[in-house]
């Protein structure tokens, strides 16, 4: 039986969190698992105090019996552990133990985990087992899911009606797959007609989609994620994360190579975010960069002082002038 790791990216969305789940359950299956527990790490300073073993808090208990010796497994061939960067030293310590000595024909083991496993349980799996590792979705990525399973479902949706549920639903496949499910009982094609129709809902989707379109000069797109963030998030975190992007553009273009630019952020100069910045830094003139800095501070004022109503096309107005200033 498998020892497998599947880790997601630092900040996982629930497009991740569905892929993460599946790529589990098709490790189970592939190892004829038909059932398994399924155990849930609580939040670091969360969870219960276990009456068992002082090493494990109670919800990881049922860990225990999972990676014992064959006679101990019982009715639980396999053990899924989602969450499993929360683990606690002690609760990391004892399962590496275990896997250390596990018998590999009495259990199949997967964890779930955002970022990365605690380094001494990633040292015991990648040694027993394997790691998998699972990237951060994009909507080009939704936009190939879409295509596969819309085919594997024998479903015929024109493209226009797949460019709008991708406006929908974004990289959140699990909220397409739920779509396709209902898009199943319609007859013949699913036409932009019948998406619109029942489907109103906007993604929760990064921020740094709005950026991009930004910074791409791209003011329809731009207006419209910012339209989708304002469904879920405070137009005062958008502000501070815009201002971010702003800043980090003018120490780009004050920076005289990429390592002393990654060393005034306090990042490596091979990271995505730092090289993502230093290849935009001549897109914009100085001076824009400082009025782009000027409107943000003016439209954050405004949302702090002046009635609601005005918010909206605050940001609205702002997000086409930085368009025009930093694409």
């Amino acid at each position: 039986m498998p020892i497998v790791a599947i880790v997601g990216p630092r900040e996982v969305g629930p497009g991740e969190r569905e892929l993460m789940l599946d790529r589990a359950a098709a490790v189970f299956s592939d190892h004829g698992v038909d059932d398994h527990v399924r155990i849930d790490v609580p939040g670091r300073g969360a969870g219960t105090a276990s009456e068992i073993d002082g090493s494990f808090r109670a919800e990881v208990v049922p860990i225990v019996p999972a990676l014992q010796s064959g006679s101990l497994f019982g009715d639980m061939p396999g053990a899924l552990i989602v969450d499993a960067h929360r683990l606690v030293k002690s609760e990391v310590e004892a399962i590496a133990d275990m896997l250390s000595t596990l018998d590999p024909d009495a259990a199949a083991v997967v964890f779930v985990a955002d970022g990365s496993l605690p380094a001494l349980l990633k040292k015991v799996v990648t040694a027993r087992g394997e790691v998998i590792s699972v990237k951060k979705m994009r909507e080009r990525d939704a936009s190939d899911w879409l295509g596969s399973e819309a085919k594997r479902r024998s479903l015929h949706i024109d493209q226009e009606a797949g460019r709008v549920l991708l406006h929908r639903f974004g990289s959140d496949i699990a909220a397409l797959g739920r779509a396709l499910d209902q898009l199943e009982i319609e007859s013949g094609r699913v036409t932009v007609e019948v998406v619109q129709g029942r489907f109103a809902n906007r993604p929760d989707e990064p921020m740094w989609y709005l950026s991009d379109a930004i910074s791409a000069g791209k003011e329809g797109e731009a207006l419209r994620r910012l339209a989708d963030f304002l469904e879920h998030g405070h137009p005062l975190v958008l502000l501070a994360f815009l201002e971010g992007e702003v800043r980090r553009r003018s120490l780009a273009l004050s920076a005289p190579d990429i390592d002393t630019y990654a060393g005034w952020v306090g990042s490596n100069a091979k990271a995505f975010p730092v090289r993502k910045v230093w290849e935009r830094r001549h897109r914009a003139r100085p001076e824009n960069l400082t009025r782009s800095l000027d409107a943000l501070a003016r439209a954050d004022l405004t949302l702090k002082t002046e009635p609601e109503p005005v918010h909206r096309v605050t940001l609205e107005r702002l997000t086409v002038a930085l368009c025009r200033w930093l694409g």
